[in-house]
């Protein structure tokens, strides 16, 4: 067995966990993968016997639409659970492909029955995740519908800063995106050559700024109110959790 859990780690940041929770946990990691960057991990409409938790790198889910473009839903970060869509299904509903090398940790779809039945914290956690999926989702609708490009821009770099600073403490003002502006384009419904204007005028005008792959968010305060944007990450209300047994 795996002698920690990026999982558990990355819910240990919103509540507390026993030591039965963090090893119950930690054998979802038992079988690390390595995936090289452009490796498909699952196909849409395929027949789905594994979920996973993402070690290290990055991994995105998308869909295909009718013209053809790419629409990418998520952007997975080491400690994330991916394939909470897919629990409910038999065929995929969504691709899953690598964005970095990566690891990601399968396990079978079942092993779920036994971690909700026997520790039903972790049960109300996973709830807990999802929902806070299913809003920074709502979140993003909102945003591709009725706001700028310069305001999609601006929300998407806020949201990549605080779902990484969820698991990493070093993170103050600056993280390494690792997305080119293809990816974030799809992510946003832009081309990559109006992300790439958006993001020269945010540098311009002193909002941002790159240097080695890193972006720092300068002026955090405005590119907020540009981009209409709620840190979801904050001010969760946990008092109906169970309590640690």
């Amino acid at each position: 067995m795996v002698a920690t859990s990026c999982f558990a780690e990355r819910l240990a940041k919103t509540v507390p966990l026993s030591n039965a929770e963090k090893a119950a946990l930690a054998r979802l990691e038992e079988n690390p993968r390595k995936i090289k960057r452009g490796a498909m991990i699952q196909r849409v409409n395929e027949t789905i016997t594994e979920l996973f938790v993402l070690r290290e790198g990055r991994v995105m889910s998308y869909v295909i639409l009718p013209d053809g473009s790419r629409q990418i839903l998520r952007v997975y970060f080491p400690g994330d659970f991916i394939g909470s869509a897919s629990t409910i299904y038999s065929k995929a509903p969504e691709s899953l492909v690598a964005l970095s090398d990566a690891i990601v940790c399968p396990f079978d779809k079942h092993a779920l029955r036994r971690l909700l039945e026997e520790y039903p914290r972790v049960a109300a956690l996973l709830f807990l995740l999802s929902n806070a999926e299913r809003v920074a989702m709502t979140d993003r609708l909102a945003s591709l519908g009725r706001t700028s490009a310069r305001a999609r821009v601006a929300s998407f770099l806020l949201d990549m800063f605080d779902r990484l600073r969820v698991t990493d403490d070093s993170i103050t003002d600056s993280f390494d995106l690792k997305l080119t502006q293809e990816e974030i384009g799809d992510a946003i419904g832009l081309t990559s050559v109006h992300v790439n204007r958006m993001i020269r005028q945010m540098e311009q005008e002193k909002l941002i700024s790159r240097a080695n792959g890193r972006i720092t968010l300068v002026d955090m305060a405005r590119l907020e109110e540009i981009g209409h944007y709620t840190n979801r990450h904050k001010h969760m209300d946990l008092d109906w959790l169970p309590a640690m047994s």
